[in-house]
C-alpha cells in the first residue's frame, strides 16, 4: 500500500510536470501502460487474503481516479496552450496583399486548335460550327454513307437516347458542319469547322471516345488536287516548321474521291532507316485525311457538281498536339494532372 502511494504521487508529479501533449502520453504509458506497477499490483492481488485484496483494490481504484482526473486536466491546459502557440504563430494579416497568382492560360489543347484555324483564317476561310448531337441525315446520308456501312453501327458510333426520331447520334466526325454549310450557302465556299467529335473507342494510349477535329471545306469553279495539295502544304509548314514536306497516298472516304492520306516529313529523324519512336524510320508521320468532295456529296447538298468541285480535309487536333510537343498518351490531355498542364 505504501509503495502504491509513492507511486501515485510520482505519477501525478510526472503529470504535473509535462510540457507537451506528447510528453503528457509518455507520462501516462509509464504509469498505467501494460508494464507499469500500476498493472503489476493489480497483478499481485490474486495472492492477498480477501480483506488486503478489498484494501489494495479500493487504493488500485483510488489511484486510477486522481490520475485520470489529473490527466484531463493537464491534457486540456496543454492543449488550449499549444492551440494558443499556433493560432499566435499563423495569424494572417488580412490588410496585406496577396501572394502573387500565376496567371492562367489555354489548355494545350486549346491552343494547339486556336493555330490551326488561324493558320486556315489567315488563307480566308470562315469559321462554321455545328451542334454536336446531330440526326442521320447530316452525319451520314449527306455525307455519301450508307445505311448498311459499318461507321453506322452501335460498335462504332454512339447514339442518342431521346424521344422521336431513332437515328440521333453523337456526331462522328465535324463534317455534318460542312453538309449545313453546303445546304444553306451558295458556292464559292471557303470554312473551316473545329469542335469535339464521338466514337465508341476504348480508353488507351492512342485513343479516347472524345476528341477534336479540325475539317476544313472548299467548294468553287475549278477546284482541283493541285489546290488541295498547296492548301495542306502551306498548314503542314505552319504547324510543324517551314522545311517540312508531305506526301499524299491513296485512300478510301466515302465523302471524297479522289482520297488521300496525307503524311508530312518526320523531324525528328533523317529518314534513312533509323531508329525513330515517332516514324519508325520511315521518315514520314501521317497526320490527315482529304480528298476531292464527291460529286454525290455536292448533289445531296443541292450543289450542281458539274459546275463546282471542291476539297475536304480533317485533321485530329490532339494527333497534332502529340506530334509537336512529344506527348505519348492521349489521356493526359483530359486528366487535369496540373504538373502535365504546367509544361504547355
Amino acid at each position: 500500500m505504501a509503495d502504491l502511494a509513492a507511486v501515485q504521487e510520482a505519477a501525478l508529479a510526472a503529470l504535473r510536470e509535462a510540457s507537451t501533449v506528447g510528453e503528457l502520453d509518455e507520462a501516462r504509458v509509464r504509469f498505467t501502460g501494460k508494464r507499469s506497477e500500476l498493472v503489476a499490483a493489480q497483478g499481485e492481488m490474486r495472492d492477498l487474503s480477501p480483506d488486503e485484496r478489498k484494501a489494495q483494490g479500493q487504493a488500485i481504484n483510488a489511484f486510477k481516479r486522481a490520475f485520470e482526473e489529473a490527466y484531463e486536466t493537464r491534457r486540456d491546459a496543454l492543449a488550449a496552450a499549444e492551440l494558443e502557440d499556433r493560432l499566435r504563430g499563423e495569424r494572417l494579416d488580412l490588410s496585406l496583399p496577396p501572394r502573387r497568382v500565376p496567371p492562367g492560360r489555354p489548355h494545350l489543347l486549346t491552343q494547339v486548335l486556336d493555330e490551326i484555324v488561324d493558320v486556315f483564317v489567315g488563307l480566308g476561310y470562315r469559321v462554321a460550327e455545328g451542334p454536336e448531337v446531330e440526326s442521320a441525315t447530316y452525319n451520314f446520308d449527306l455525307m455519301n454513307i450508307p445505311p448498311d456501312h459499318p461507321a453506322r453501327q452501335e460498335m462504332d458510333t454512339i447514339y442518342a437516347d431521346v424521344e422521336g426520331p431513332s437515328d440521333v447520334v453523337l456526331r462522328t466526325h465535324t463534317s455534318p458542319v460542312q453538309a449545313r454549310v453546303m445546304t444553306t450557302t451558295a458556292p464559292p465556299i471557303a470554312v473551316v469547322v473545329p469542335g469535339r467529335v464521338f466514337r465508341a473507342d476504348a480508353v488507351d494510349a492512342t485513343h479516347s471516345p472524345v476528341f477534336h477535329q479540325v475539317e476544313g471545306l472548299l467548294v468553287d469553279e475549278g477546284v482541283t488536287m493541285a489546290d488541295l495539295r498547296g492548301t495542306l502544304l502551306t498548314f503542314a509548314r505552319a504547324m510543324f516548321g517551314p522545311e517540312r514536306q508531305i506526301r499524299l497516298r491513296p485512300s478510301m472516304f466515302p465523302f471524297t474521291e479522289p482520297s488521300a492520306e496525307v503524311d508530312v516529313s518526320c523531324g525528328f529523324c533523317s529518314g534513312q532507316g533509323e531508329a525513330c519512336r515517332v516514324c519508325s524510320g520511315t521518315g514520314w508521320i501521317e497526320i490527315l485525311g482529304s480528298g476531292m468532295v464527291d460529286p454525290a456529296v455536292l448533289s445531296a447538298c443541292g450543289i450542281d457538281p458539274d459546275r463546282y468541285s471542291g476539297f475536304a480535309f480533317g485533321v485530329g487536333a490532339e494527333r497534332v498536339a502529340m506530334l509537336r510537343h512529344g506527348v505519348t498518351d492521349i489521356r493526359e490531355f483530359f486528366e487535369g494532372d496540373v504538373r502535365f498542364l504546367a509544361r504547355f
